[in-house]
Parts: structure tokens; sequence; C-alpha cells
């Protein structure tokens, strides 16, 4: 499963670890994420994110 960059603070979300303190499990795609959840670093949305290069 491929990371993504929040681009305007360079978070990455990694699938294989979810994002455990906002109730997503590893193994969770970003697509899979639910439509309203944010950066855990600086609050973006979804769609501030691309694939990691």
């Amino acid at each position: 499963m491929e990371k993504y960059v929040c681009t305007p603070c360079g978070y990455i979300y990694d699938p294989a670890v979810g994002d455990p303190d906002n109730g997503v499990a590893p193994g969770t795609a970003f697509a899979d994420l639910p439509d309203d959840w944010c950066c855990p670093e600086c609050g973006a949305e979804k769609e501030y994110f691309e694939p990691q290069s």
C-alpha cells in the first residue's frame, strides 16, 4: 500500500501503521480513510495529501 504525504506539513500517512491515536487501524489504505479524517499533525483535510514519490 502506498504512503501519502501531507503537503502543508510533511506528515506521512503509512497504511502499515494507520493512525491509531485517531481510530484508524493498521492496514487501512489511504482511500479507505473516513472522509472527515484529517492530518494528525496540522489538521489538513485529505485533499491536501499526495502519494509519496
